[in-house]
């Protein structure tokens, strides 16, 4: 009789374990992902454009799982301070990051304690966002080419405005001045608004505005715009020609918003986050709130091109940065 209350005993402690441990083994599942909340770690403040961009998929991808898939705003040192966190959290599928723009600067500009590439695994890139070659009215010069030729007639007299080095308003203007051959003064301000005034007011000639920043003041003929940044036209304003075809061969920079994990994610997780945010910017209402908010929407979501994307990202933008000579501030 001992024998047999001993061995149900054991039976029964073994049963305990093995429930203990479901959750976890759970996690594997992608049918039972996630059971929990998730955590969606934003480089940058609430209220600026990629955590208007993480707000608005990860509210359906939630609406989907029926589970919170909850924004951590983590702001500082260009995006910095994120991926270090994003970098040391657990990798079992409840820790997600916003990679972007910022990341393939940074990586480039300082010594950071992580490597994009062999710390994180793509999951998909969600959108991006063009820039606008935008330039003060008075300025006589309608046209990129006419720019370029302006100044090259003007070298160094022609005074471009950033949001601060490194950023994206900066880079994109070095690669115009490398591709274009020309030399531009760069003024660099504490962030986009004040460098918006300044080339309203006329204080600098030329700048690379965020669309949604420049909208209402190109219609209001405060600025002129002259063309995009992007590989290709907007979504957003299809009118404006790229500067690659308005003839800066081979020019293309563009802000761009996507979804990261630790790198040792179980590849069923990976797999399911994908699936979900696809299937999430494939809704309409997703779809209109990122156009009505300036957001071109991926056209490519898995997960191989969007690990693709990021190192051929890190490598042009070294070559720019190295080439002109771009220090950290």
């Amino acid at each position: 009789m001992k024998q047999v209350f001993f061995a149900g005993r054991r039976i029964r402690l073994l049963a305990l374990v093995a429930l203990s441990c479901a959750p976890a083994a759970l996690l594997a599942q992608p049918g039972h992902y996630p059971v929990k909340p998730v955590r969606f770690i934003v480089p940058n403040p609430p209220g600026g454009g990629t955590d208007l961009v993480a707000r608005i998929v990860s509210q359906k991808v939630s609406e989907k799982w029926g589970v919170n898939l909850v924004l951590d705003n983590r702001p500082g040192a260009g995006g910095i301070i994120a991926v270090e966190v994003a970098a040391k959290s657990a990798p079992d599928g409840y820790t997600l990051l916003v990679g972007h723009f910022p990341l393939a600067i940074s990586v480039n500009l300082v010594k950071v304690s992580f490597d994009p590439v062999r710390d994180f695994a793509p999951v998909t890139l969600l959108a991006t966002t063009q820039n606008i070659l935008a330039v003060n009215p008075a300025l006589p010069a309608t046209s990129t080419k006419e720019l370029v030729a302006l100044a090259k007639a003007k070298p160094g007299e022609l005074r471009y405005a950033s949001g601060g080095s490194g950023t994206a308003m900066h880079v994109s203007a070095e690669l115009f001045s490398l591709l274009g051959g020309v030399s531009m003064t760069h003024v660099p301000y504490k962030g986009a608004a004040p460098a918006l005034g300044d080339l309203i007011s006329g204080q600098v000639h030329v700048s690379f505005l965020s669309i949604p920043a420049a909208r209402a003041h190109i219609k209001a003929g405060r600025i002129r715009a002259l063309a995009v940044t992007g590989p290709k036209r907007s979504q957003v304003v299809p009118d404006l020609p790229t500067i690659a075809e308005a003839g800066l061969r081979g020019y293309a920079a563009e802000q761009w918003y996507g979804v990261l994990v630790p790198r040792q994610t179980p590849r069923a997780i990976v797999a399911r986050l994908n699936q979900d945010f696809a299937w999430a910017l494939a809704q309409p209402d997703t779809r209109s709130r990122l156009l009505e908010s300036g957001y071109d929407i991926a056209t490519d979501t898995s997960e191989e091109a969007f690990g693709r994307f990021i190192k051929s990202e890190i490598a042009k933008w070294a070559e720019v940065i190295r080439k002109a000579g771009i220090k950290a501030e």
